[in-house]
């Protein structure tokens, strides 16, 4: 669905990006990791078309992505920091964001997370008035609402409580299981454990390596994603 083929990034005498090749099918739920300037954040802007690779290319569903911008229409970004016109209302701005999508509308909108989160009882509260755990549950709640084919998140559980957390994720295996693909970008691992399918780690800029659940714990002998992961990284 999503294949990146040796794309590279330079920003002045930083190599972000630096031959990275992946493949990112649906149905799968795949961690984004690494350490920080690992380029984890410039490959989603690269795949959203925020950033333009200096070589290689990105396609969705087969086409080139520089050629075709409505590919975007198909995916949910959820932001690290969602950043809000801080006097509109939670629920001006989902109908600004239900105009801007020309769809005003509810029959195509998925609003499940609206009312799991209890956001339907808030919808009078101006956006600088809320906790950032708040700010989070709309921003989660606004890369799902149009039911998107792809989703990306980052760091989706940072700042919401268990309960919240907890509803997040049962979201995304939901989604998952009706053959979405899901980015996911978490620096707590602990939080991947059962709701991830794949791994792809990063560093410096480059694709270490890009593995199942399933082969990062048989080549560790690891269960739990974090260990997996440092097992794996004392061996380069």
């Amino acid at each position: 669905m999503i294949i990146a083929n040796n794309v590279s990034k330079r920003f002045s005498k930083l190599q972000a990006l630096n031959n990275v090749s992946v493949t990112c099918n649906r149905g799968e739920c795949i961690a984004l990791i690494g350490p920080n300037g690992s380029g984890k954040t410039t490959f989603i802007k690269s795949i959203l078309g925020m950033v333009v690779p200096d070589s290689g290319f990105i396609t969705f569903n087969g086409k080139n992505i520089s050629h075709d911008w409505l590919y975007r229409e198909q995916i949910g970004y959820m932001p690290q920091i969602g950043n809000y016109p801080e006097q509109m209302t939670i629920g001006q701005l989902f109908g600004m964001i239900k105009d801007i999508r020309k769809n005003k509308s509810n029959t195509n909108c998925d609003e499940e997370l609206i009312t799991a989160f209890g956001l339907d009882q808030l919808m009078h509260k101006r956006m600088r008035t809320l906790s950032g755990g708040t700010r989070q549950k709309v921003s989660a709640a606004l890369a799902f609402l149009f039911n998107p084919a792809v989703l990306i998140l980052d760091e989706p559980t940072a700042g919401l409580d268990p309960v919240a957390s907890e509803i997040l994720k049962e979201k995304i295996i939901n989604e998952k299981q009706k053959g979405k693909l899901i980015l996911i970008t978490s620096h707590i691992l602990s939080e991947l454990d059962g709701l991830v399918t794949q791994v792809i780690y990063m560093q410096d800029g480059s694709l270490v390596f890009h593995k199942t659940i399933e082969n990062l714990r048989k080549d560790t002998g690891e269960e739990k994603l974090a260990k997996a992961i440092a097992s794996v990284m004392q061996k380069k």
